[in-house]
């Protein structure tokens, strides 16, 4: 499996960045997809995440209402569509899939399997 990850830029607040996530390497039936996220010396987080098959959909507090997960099964993409960007959620943004997801798991980071490489996400306010 192999994600590549990309949109990510700089803007100001209160403006809208769209990210996505392209996938290959698997139909990825019965994978999660998400979205997490590292600021300079602070821990990865979760942001949002969508089981492939059904389309359910996860989000941290800190962005629901913001930020919209949702994935195009032909072009086998997830997207990160962030809007009302504020200073906080400046941060590198990572693609992450993992095999066999459950509803309860989609958040955990540690049980994601693969993962693309980040993609800065700056914020200035």
């Amino acid at each position: 499996v192999q994600l590549q990850a990309s949109g990510g830029g700089l803007v100001q607040a209160g403006e809208s960045l769209r990210l996505s996530c392209a996938a290959s390497g698997s139909t990825f039936v019965g994978f999660g997809l998400g979205w997490f996220r590292q600021a300079p010396g602070k821990e990865r987080e979760f942001v949002a995440a969508l089981k492939w098959t059904g389309g359910e959909t996860s989000y941290a507090d800190s962005v629901k209402g913001r930020f919209t997960i949702s994935r195009d099964r032909a072009k086998s993409t997830v997207y990160l569509q962030m809007n009302v960007l504020e200073p906080e959620d400046t941060a590198v943004y990572y693609c992450a899939a993992k095999q066999r997801v459950i509803s309860s798991t989609l958040g955990l980071p540690s049980l994601y399997n693969y993962w693309g490489q980040g993609t800065q996400v700056t914020v200035s306010s």
